[in-house]
């Protein structure tokens, strides 16, 4: 099957992208006075499943700048990876493994990582395209600053995802060339795409 390529343009897009959730979490985790310094958790252990070809085409230009012997060892972890959430997911647990990009505590693809781990952490807020709103309250430690400096909790300060999401689902819609609805749902752990490899386009649209 043909490899799904981010263009030059895309490629660009969805780093000013990532810059704007950058921003966005600086500035409401700087009003928190939240900082992961000297946190006796890891994020990076947290079970966070993907949604977009993009995202992950963009993974996959990253992981190909990484020296091979490297690459081979995410690989390796990436399969560990989902044999132990597999058998934490056949057992009703929720999983928690420590992400296959992690490498002595630190993410090793950390200018590619993925939205969510961009975003875990602050408290948010998201309008779905039905019109509900969602909110999410951050991190355990977030949560805890939140409960001592607010009150009541709604009025500390969140990130709003809902035009950032939209600019990604946009930007997927191009990449797919407004036919989102050929291809299989993305629903994947970063070491699924790893494991996987680049994501390709579906022998069912090849064929139209």
């Amino acid at each position: 099957m043909k490899e799904i390529i981010l263009s030059q343009e895309l490629s660009r897009e969805i780093e000013t992208i990532y810059q704007s959730m950058q921003d966005a979490y600086d500035q409401v985790a700087g009003e928190v006075e939240l900082t992961c310094a000297d946190c006796p958790d890891n994020c990076c252990d947290s079970y966070f499943l993907h949604h977009t070809y993009s995202e992950w085409a963009y993974l996959w230009q990253g992981l190909r700048e990484l020296e091979r012997g490297m690459l081979e060892r995410i690989i390796q972890r990436a399969k560990a990876y989902i044999a132990q959430s597999a058998e934490s997911l056949a057992q009703g647990k929720h999983p928690q493994a420590m992400c296959p990009l992690n490498e002595n505590g630190l993410c090793c693809l950390y200018e590619h990582r993925m939205l969510v781990c961009r975003m875990h952490g602050i408290p948010a807020v998201l309008t779905r395209p039905d019109g509900q709103s969602m909110r999410f309250p951050g991190c355990f430690r977030c949560q805890e600053i939140v409960k001592e400096k607010y009150e009541p909790e709604s009025i500390a300060p969140a990130m709003n995802r809902t035009r950032l999401f939209s600019r990604l689902a946009a930007l997927e819609c191009r990449l797919l060339k407004d036919r989102r609805h050929l291809y299989p749902r993305v629903k994947k752990t970063i070491a699924d795409m790893i494991v996987e490899g680049a994501p390709a386009v579906p022998r069912s649209y090849c064929e139209r």
